[in-house]
């Protein structure tokens, strides 16, 4: 082999009795018994076995050897076959040659054939030599450990070629027996190849994974190929890769059995790197769930893998679930990872009855794994590596919803940790400390450690990170859920706090900090019934002209958590205006909101100078829709309020705002605040005749007519139906 790996040219072919009786003397050397010897064509294909019987006819022709031209296997100092020996007859001991001491290099020479053979014999060159080496490896596979590199390079070049059945088995064998003795070298030789992927190094990977015996040693080189780089290199990529061949064979989870934790986190930690941007020069496409062919990118072959991994340990729930919410989509997105990451490990096995999963899925399918699981985390929340550190802190966090973590853990220690977390300049670490304390606080269905987590979620609502504010709000509301909830204190709590955030210019703030009202009314429902809950009312009558107003929010979550909300108070007070206010969300019903402005005004008239003020401010709304519902709550408030009821400088200002509506941009905006203008000016004409003597105002009470109920015009803007919610047909 002229220039390859070994180092020294070959003239000649390789003969195949020669390699017959190199496995024939091997065995002998063992204390089998040998099969017959000859020098001829004729010799019995028992001596390699019965796998060999149907290629040894064709060995003959393929290499070019008649009858009596045997060639001799050289040791290792000899040179290889020459064209001149390849046609002198072998002297009768060159045969007999290959049953000295077997200990003194003779299987060295036959990795050193074989390999030049697999890098240049011909197809059933190939074939014979696969199989022979196959016995020898199996007999001397720890005398290889030179030869490794060079045999993996020719089994890849030679296996595609290779027929199915036996010619290909014997030669995955030999990979096999050397993985058995040299799992490291066989892996380093591989890796290479798996990153372009390679059909032939799959194949490789996924027979290696099929093999009990060298399995899990393969398995434990590629995690620590992967653990072992820093960052998404071509090695770590590379054993992704290879990982997800291996893991894809049904049975291979089986042999992670002791390792598996430090596997799982390494592949999630795998995806933070790629989902960052640090790629490969390979330019990845974009994953799709729905994919079943290849995957077209690291990111989908790691997702893969982490799949396999899943399903193989009995977690094929955890796999669905994890579709069904879009879990892997997060997973592999750079603003998302975090947030799949504490999916993966709070998504659960489904309740009774239910069609989603709700309590922690690493513990559902693997309660084995958890002091793995931690034993790994723990170390990794302190990691110099800023992706490795977060990826652990949300694994570390979702586990705190299950009780079996609770458990495991001192809760003292795990609260101090958190703790801890909330004083990180880094937004990212106090947004996972505020949800790990909201699990850790409310895990086995009672409030624990109240007077730790509320302070800090309650300073965490006027943070800026949107994050933060969501995980403080949901936080509270599950709190609230809880039996033996503090309402009161909430209330007092929360009423300088929640009402800024009803006006919050982030969507998601809004609809989660309407929602978390509509919760604390329903908690507090018996008390405001009874006359109690003094701060809960204040709250809700403070809450009041935001929570109507919002049921025309642009964002439908607004509107729709506004319209539950507003439901939740109707039913605790007892206004019994639920139909208006559907009517209202619904159809923007001037009819309507106008008699729920009369209830109000007669329940809370001392209310009223406030409600005209807080609406007041949502004159100037950048959007077009709260500009008209406030100028239309305006004119029915107006209209339905007493002389004495507001005072004649907020007259004078709304009547000033309004004037300059009547030139808005909208039409419907300025042709409200037209009819609107009207009701104010009427209100402070009103006001002037309170103010005459008792005589005239008697005569003028008398001579001039009530104000004029305001007439609106139908809103332009787009009316949300229940038909469209819930994906009805319009009716006909």
């Amino acid at each position: 082999m002229a220039g390859g790996v070994w180092g020294r040219g070959r003239d000649g072919p390789v003969g195949s009795l020669t390699l017959t009786a190199l496995a024939e003397g091997i065995r002998a050397n063992q204390g089998q018994p040998a099969g017959p010897s000859s020098t001829g064509p004729q010799a019995e294909p028992q001596e390699l076995g019965h796998d060999a019987e149907p290629y040894i006819q064709t060995l003959t022709p393929a290499f070019g050897a008649q009858p009596g031209n045997e060639v001799t296997a050289p040791t290792a100092g000899s040179e290889i076959c020459s064209p001149h020996n390849a046609q002198e007859p072998a002297p009768e001991r060159s045969y007999q040659a290959f049953q000295y001491s077997w200990e003194e290099g003779t299987l060295a020479d036959l990795a050193l054939y074989t390999a030049a053979c697999l890098e240049e014999a011909g197809y059933a060159g190939t074939q014979a030599t696969a199989l022979t080496l196959s016995s020898a490896l199996e007999a001397r596979g720890q005398r290889l450990e030179d030869q490794v590199h060079g045999l993996v390079r020719g089994l890849l070049a030679q296996v595609p070629s290779l027929a199915e059945g036996r010619p290909r088995r014997a030669a995955l064998r030999v990979l096999s027996a050397l993985a058995l003795e040299h799992a490291q070298d066989v892996v380093c030789a591989l890796l290479p190849s798996s990153l372009p992927p390679d059909r032939a190094a799959s194949e490789l990977w996924r027979s290696l994974s099929r093999n009990q015996r060298v399995n899990g040693q393969v398995l434990v080189q590629l995690l620590w190929a992967l653990k072992g780089a820093a960052g998404p290199e071509s090695e770590a990529l590379a054993a992704t890769r290879a990982l997800g061949e291996m893991l894809a064979v049904s049975g291979c989870v089986g042999a992670t059995r002791g390792f598996y934790p430090h596997l799982l986190l390494a592949l999630v930690t795998q995806l933070h790197e790629l989902a960052q941007g640090a790629h490969s020069p390979e330019s990845p496409r974009v994953w799709e769930p729905s994919h079943r062919g290849p995957p077209h990118s690291h990111a989908s072959c790691t997702v893969e893998a982490l799949k396999a991994l899943l399903t193989g340990d009995g977690g094929r729930m955890v796999v669905t679930c994890m579709e069904q919410t879009g879990g892997w989509r997060r997973l592999v997105g750079a603003h998302t990872h975090l947030e799949g990451v504490l999916l993966l490990a709070s998504l659960s096995k489904r309740k009774k009855n239910s069609l989603f999963p709700y309590s922690s899925a690493m513990v559902a399918h693997a309660d084995h794994h958890l002091r793995g699981l931690f034993a790994d985390l723990l170390p990794r929340l302190r990691s110099a590596n800023n992706r490795q550190r977060l990826t652990a802190m949300a694994f570390f966090t979702g586990l705190l919803q299950s009780r079996p973590t609770a458990q495991l853990l001192r809760e003292e220690v795990i609260l101090e940790r958190l703790r801890t977390w909330q004083g990180d300049p880094e937004p990212t670490v106090r947004w996972l400390g505020l949800l790990g304390l909201g699990h850790l606080a409310m895990n086995r269905g009672k409030i624990r450690h109240v007077n730790t987590l509320l302070p800090v979620l309650l300073r965490a609502l006027g943070e800026g990170d949107v994050r933060l504010v969501g995980a403080a709000l949901g936080a509270l509301r599950r709190l609230l859920l809880q039996p033996g909830a503090p309402v009161r204190l909430l209330s007092s709590e929360l009423r300088p706090r929640l009402p800024p955030l009803l006006d919050d210019a982030r969507d998601s703030v809004r609809a989660s900090a309407v929602g978390l009202l509509g919760t604390l009314v329903r908690r507090g429902q018996r008390g405001l019934r009874l006359g109690l809950r003094g701060p809960l009312r204040k709250l809700v009558l403070q809450s009041l002209v935001p929570l109507l107003l919002r049921l025309h929010d642009s964002s439908q979550d607004a509107a729709e958590s506004s319209e539950w909300t507003l439901a939740r108070c109707d039913q605790a007070l007892r206004w019994g205006l639920l139909e208006e206010m559907v009517t209202v969300a619904h159809y923007d019903s001037p009819e309507a909101l106008s008699r729920v402005c009369h209830r109000l005004v007669q329940r809370y008239p001392s209310h009223v100078q406030h409600f005209l003020s807080q609406t007041q401010g949502y004159l100037r709304s950048p959007q077009d829709t709260l500009r008209r519902a406030a100028t239309v709550l305006i004119g029915f408030l107006v209209y339905h309020t007493s002389p004495k009821g507001v005072s004649q400088d907020l007259l004078d200002s709304l009547f000033q705002d309004l004037g300059q509506l009547q030139g808005d941009p909208e039409s419907a905006v300025s042709s409200a605040a037209h009819v609107s203008a009207q009701q104010v000016a009427l209100l402070a004409r009103a006001q002037v005749q309170t103010r005459s003597p008792s005589l005239f105002r008697f005569i003028r009470h008398h001579s001039y007519p009530t104000r004029p109920h305001p007439l609106y015009d139908d809103s332009p803007f787009l009316r949300r139906s229940l038909a469209g919610r819930w994906s009805c047909l319009e009716p006909r």
